[in-house]
């Protein structure tokens, strides 16, 4: 199959990257993020946490740091919404979303899938595409207890190491999540290898993605 680039060695590329919690981002699409840069890509990146309070927003801050390190350009936002109760937050969310449109016009935005089971990650979505209506908005996955990973219909092939550096990343910074018994290399790895093997990714592993809109130049 012919694959589709968005940008190439020395491109630039804006990238908006929303994520409910402070490890949303670097599970669903750090992978993706990491290959860019280790392709060459010159990635301008706005990283936005919309609940990182406490030790949580001090895991965020260091880990965008780690994943970005060789970002071009970048730019943390950490907010302080209340975990788990963004549906009955939807005002104030809209209103920043508001503001964020004001800000930045990005050439790709990643943010959480729209059947994703968690109430707060189905905001984000649906904040998204009420929001960012000329967009290519790339919608990444999140394994969880709740069995909700669905049929993705675009890939990003991450190169092994790519991949277990991801992992490893993960595993560093969020020692908040530790305990939680989806939270580990297997979880990650696994997933990452089922989605390489349906993209047939030369090193065995990818992540994935829902796309609903793309315009072919």
């Amino acid at each position: 199959m012919k694959a589709l680039k968005l940008a190439g060695r020395g491109d630039r590329l804006s990238v908006l990257c929303l994520g409910a919690h402070s490890d949303d981002i670097e599970i669903g699409a750090g992978g993706t993020l990491l290959t860019w840069l280790d392709q060459g890509v010159r990635l301008d990146v706005h990283w936005c946490v919309l609940s990182g309070n406490g030790e949580r927003g001090t895991e965020a801050k260091a880990s965008a740091d780690d994943f970005l390190a060789e970002a071009a350009g970048r730019s943390l936002e950490i907010m302080n919404f209340r975990d788990g109760f963004f549906p009955e937050q939807g005002e104030e969310i809209k209103a920043w979303f508001e503001a964020l449109k004001g800000r930045i016009e990005p050439d790709v935005i990643l943010a959480h899938r729209r059947d994703d089971a968690h109430q707060d990650h189905r905001q984000v979505n649906r904040l998204v595409w009420n929001t960012f209506r000329d967009h290519l908005v790339l919608e990444y996955e999140i394994p969880k207890w709740d069995g909700d990973l669905g049929r993705p219909n675009v890939y990003m092939p991450v190169p092994e190491v790519v991949m277990k550096r991801k992992v490893a990343l993960l595993m560093s910074h969020f020692g908040s999540q530790r305990s939680k018994q989806w939270f580990d290399p297997e979880t990650f790895m696994g997933l990452a290898r089922l989605r390489g093997m349906e993209c047939r990714a030369p090193e065995r592993y990818a992540e994935a993605f829902v796309t609903r809109k793309l315009s072919l130049g």
